[in-house]
């Protein structure tokens, strides 16, 4: 029997965002400790290196939550089935194909370039579901980008952003609570003044995130590997293209974009700073970091700092460019 709710008050979008967010919450705790459990058992396992005893960890963890996102979508749409809007399940589409990806990079060193090649056709999905191609600028005004916006700035967007959630992490738990962070903040930001219901995919998401998030906080117990950043990117992007974020969107990204512009200057002084994707830890549990050309790395390189301490400094510094990009319009 299908159930609908036909009453478009506010209390009742209020009572099914909670839904959307509680049930994936709770399927994510409860199946967890289970998928820790098998990973382990059949060595799907990365070292954690910022341990003295560099202890293997579970990863792959992005997978469960894609599946439990997706499969909680489906089990809620019984109940919210007219709630549903088509763009969900395209949103769904592009973060699949994202993952997917993740899951292919993983098995394959596919090479950068053919990476952005290949994601900027993932997004392609989006463009039949963008109702507007303008963007407001603070302070300029409006500027109708046409079909600039739907063939080069949407799938130009999306990968970009899946990319830069990939590269800045490397700490327990870094990637997972910026990204929750961020969405979580684009999730409220369209409740306010966006279509949340074109986005409660994102909104199981969001949920699945904040109880995976306590798997991965420090001490870690799994890590999500590059189908869960990519995903999680991939996600993020979509959600700022769909509702029309796109400035304010990028307002929250800026210390992610920090950390790839620093990379970059890092690739141009390799000679003086040679490529290397680990520091270590100090006998009195603080990190030792080789310089200060990754955004994480900063702070410990000039202070004395554990990886939890640099972990929840990003965290807060990317929570104060949400908050800025909550109110920006555009």
């Amino acid at each position: 029997m299908v159930f609908f709710f036909l009453d478009s008050s506010e209390a009742y979008l209020n009572l099914m965002l909670a839904i959307f967010v509680i049930v994936p919450f709770l399927f994510i705790l409860f199946a967890m400790p289970y998928i820790i459990k098998e990973l382990k058992a059949n060595a799907y396992v990365v070292r954690d290196m910022y341990k003295k005893t560099k202890p293997e960890i579970p990863t792959n963890g992005g997978l469960p939550i894609l599946l439990i996102a997706i499969f909680s979508l489906s089990i809620l749409t019984l109940f919210y089935a007219k709630s549903i809007t088509p763009v969900n399940y395209t949103i769904i589409v592009v973060v699949v194909l994202f993952a997917l990806f993740g899951l292919l990079d993983d098995m394959v060193n596919i090479g950068r370039p053919a990476k952005l090649i290949l994601l900027y056709y993932c997004s392609y999905p989006l463009i039949p579901f963008i109702t507007s191609t303008i963007i407001i600028f603070p302070l300029l005004g409006q500027t109708d980008f046409s079909i600039l916006y739907l063939q080069v700035i949407i799938p130009t967007y999306v990968p970009v952003v899946a990319n830069l959630v990939n590269m800045h992490s490397g700490f327990n738990g870094l990637a997972p609570g910026l990204s929750l962070i961020v969405l979580a903040t684009l999730v409220l930001k369209a409740y306010f003044f966006g279509n949340i219901t074109s986005a409660l995919f994102i909104v199981c998401l969001t949920g699945v995130m904040l109880g995976y998030f306590w798997f991965e906080k420090y001490p870690s117990q799994i890590f999500w590997g590059n189908v869960g950043a990519l995903s999680a990117g991939a996600a993020i992007g979509c959600m700022i293209v769909s509702q029309g974020f796109i400035v304010s969107g990028f307002i929250m990204l800026i210390p992610h974009t920090v950390n790839f512009l620093m990379y970059v200057y890092w690739r141009i002084r390799i000679s003086r700073y040679p490529l290397t994707k680990f520091g270590t830890t100090r006998d009195d549990g603080t990190l030792q970091v080789p310089n200060p050309l990754t955004l994480k790395w900063v702070l410990p390189y000039y202070f004395r700092m554990t990886e939890k301490g640099a972990t929840y400094a990003m965290f807060a510094l990317t929570a104060g460019f949400c908050i800025l990009g909550f109110y920006m319009p555009g």
